[in-house]
This record gives C-alpha cells, structure tokens and sequence, in this order.
C-alpha cells in the first residue's frame, strides 16, 4: 500500500488513533496511551501498513507534546487538523464510535491545506511557557481584582469607586485599612506616613483621597468585619501576584533577548517585550511566510470577500487565523496611535477618511504587518527616518 493516514484524537490520559487508506477504509483504531511505551508500540505497529504515513493530529501542543515528540525523532509527516475544522465536518460522519479520529484522518486525507507541524525551537517553546504562564496569572489577577471590588462595595462603596485597584497604592492601603471608621479614626497623617513606608507613590494623595471617601459614610453594613478581613486578604493576594507577574517578566526579557531579532521586534513602536514574545511563539520562523501578505493573513489581517449575486466587495475577516497574532498586531497599533510618530499620523488619516476608532486601528495593524516583515527581512532596527536608497547613477 502506497500512503496511509493516521488520525490521532489527542486526550490527557491517553489518545484515540484511527488509520485509513487511500479508500478512506479502516486499517486500525484503537486506543493508545499517553505513554512513551504505548506511543512507540503504535509507531511499529502502523510503519508496516503503508509506504507513506501521514499523522494528522487536532492539537499542537500539551497533552499532545509527548506523541508529537516521538513522531519527529522517527522523521514522520504530521500535519495539524484545527478543531474547527473537525467540528464542522463531523456532522458529515455516522455517530458510531469513536469518531474524532476518523475525521481527523479523513479531513487530512480530502484537504491538502493543511499546515505541517515541525518541532518548536527550543526558544520559542520557553517564550511559549513563559507568555502562558503570564497570561494566566494576569487572568488571576482580573478576577481577584472583581472580588475584591465586589467585597468592598458590600462595606464602603464609596472608597470601591474612587480607588483603581490596579495599582500598588491601593491595594497597599487595603491591606491596613478597609472601612470608613477605620481610615477616619487613623487620619490622613498616619496613612500617609504607612504609605509612603511602603513605598507608594503620591501618598498623600491617596491617603486624602481615601478620607474623602470616609466622610461620606458613617453607617455600618451588615458583615462588616469579616468582608473586611477578607478584603485584606485579597489585597495582600494581589500584591503578591504582582510581584510574581515582574518576576516572570524580567525572566521573559532574559529569555527574549537570546532571540537574534529581539532588537527588531522591540524597535517599532508599540512592540514592548510581552508582545515582541508573543510574535515570536506566534510566527516561530519568519521563512515560512513567503510575503508580507502571508503574514497579514495568518494574523487575519487580509479579508476575504464573502460576495454574492447581490452583493459585492463584501469583505470579512477569515475563519481560520492566528488569534494572538492578530492580538500583538491589535495592540501594538493601538499603542503606537497614541504616540507621536507615523503611526499617529496614519491612524488620524484614517479618521478623516470616515472610519471608526476600530477600523482605524486595524488599518495601522496591517500597515505595520509589511513594516515588521520588511525590518525582519533586512535583519534591520525600526528607525524614525527610512534607510537611504542606493543611487542608480
């Protein structure tokens, strides 16, 4: 038999692996489990049913990890079926079974659009765990911020809309202090002295701030101490969590900065280090965008007509794109339109032109798209003025 497919529906525990022939006949399904054992158990077992093998699985990373390992140490084919694609073409399938596999060997089997997977540089597999990491604890922290605001306006409302808990000074003075009886007894001079020992700016500030909101209620609310008790808690939390956050971004900029384009990515305004990693784990290797075009479509930047006998130049974004892509790109634009510079001056025109805020916005994304990709080409750093030309005379 010349070429096989082998659809893997990858789990935690263990995966579901269907082969088919060029008939899109059954050869094997069976479980696997996630074991290197079982795994290389699996390869021996399929190498001898066809000449060719192509592995398509439907995740590219986690529980995936070790299967996809093994795979590339043994030099095979492995192409990545997107879950949309799988959910879309089950209903086309009978319910009979284990299905996922057969969709996912059959879908590999119809498409040829499919992109291969080839193993992650150790680098941008770091970047990848670090940015992760970074993006669930900034999730932590969002939510904790909600209860904590939550618990407050349970007790003083009044200080929950004049504070922005974002920030370390406030979250420094619930840590001492959650009640209006409680600030108004201490006065502006004691919480200014904690604060400024505590090292948060404009104490003052905030300390007048806090005894503002203080005087405004005199009543007390029912479990006043306990959601106060938890209130610090949450606060101390917080504090906590920031500290980790600024840990782990010196340690994503050590790691960034042993990237050879760190310095580029870095240079175009807009692209700090957070994102400037994120593009990296996004695009991994820039070889594999033939143009600017190509990457502006991988980011979903490119629309793509959805035209009818009706209606033309009726353009939306595709289906099928990287989504923290488009995030970096969202992002560093909407930075960069708020600094003086050509971005400003970019996104102001589109203003004028007559396009909203959001438009505007990803208009400059996709200008930045062929800025970036040229600078990445050249192995050149963003600068105010453009490079001279050679001249032709």
């Amino acid at each position: 038999m010349s070429k096989a497919w082998v659809g893997v529906d990858a789990g935690k525990g263990q995966h579901w692996a269907l082969v088919i022939d060029v008939e899109g006949q059954t050869l094997r399904s069976r479980p696997v489990a996630n074991d290197q054992t079982a795994i290389s158990e699996l390869l021996a077992e399929v190498s001898g049913l066809a000449e060719e093998l192509v592995w398509a699985v439907d995740l590219s990373n986690g529980c995936s990890a070790l299967l996809l390992a093994l795979l590339w140490a043994n030099h095979q084919q492995v192409v990545y079926v997107p879950g949309r694609a799988v959910n879309r073409a089950a209903d086309g399938y009978p319910r009979e079974g284990k299905t996922d596999a057969r969709v996912i060997a059959d879908q590999a089997r119809l498409r040829r659009d499919f992109a291969p997977l080839a193993p992650t540089p150790e680098l941008v597999a770091d970047l990848r765990v670090l940015t992760g990491y970074r993006q669930d604890l900034t999730g932590d922290r969002t939510r904790m911020v909600t209860r904590l605001r939550q618990h407050l306006t349970a007790i003083f409302p009044a200080l929950e809309r004049a504070l922005d808990f974002t920030h370390l000074g406030p979250l420094v003075l619930v840590t001492r202090w959650q009640t209006p009886q409680a600030i108004r007894q201490a006065g502006a001079e004691v919480i200014t002295a904690w604060l400024r020992a505590h090292h948060v700016p404009k104490a003052a500030m905030l300390a007048r701030t806090a005894l503002a909101a203080a005087e405004q209620q005199t009543v007390r609310l029912p479990a006043e101490q306990l959601t106060a008790q938890v209130s610090a808690e949450l606060a101390g939390e917080l504090l906590a969590l920031r500290r980790r956050v600024k840990e782990l971004d010196k340690l994503l900029r050590t790691r960034l900065a042993a990237h050879p384009q760190a310095a580029i990515l870095t240079s175009l305004p807009g692209m700090g280090v957070l994102l400037a990693a994120e593009f990296a784990v996004a695009v991994k290797d820039l070889a594999n965008f033939a143009s600017p075009d190509h990457l502006a479509a991988y980011a979903g930047l490119a629309p793509v007509p959805h035209d009818s006998d009706r209606r033309v130049n009726n353009l939306h974004r595709p289906h099928r794109y990287n989504r923290d892509l488009l995030r970096v790109f969202y992002v560093s634009a909407l930075i960069a339109a708020q600094r003086p510079g050509a971005s400003r001056h970019y996104y102001q025109r589109k203003r004028r032109e007559g396009k909203h805020h959001i438009q505007a916005v990803l208009a400059l994304a996709r200008r930045r798209v062929n800025v970036l990709w040229a600078l990445l080409r050249d192995n050149r750093p963003c600068t105010l003025t453009p490079p001279a030309t050679p001249s032709t005379t």
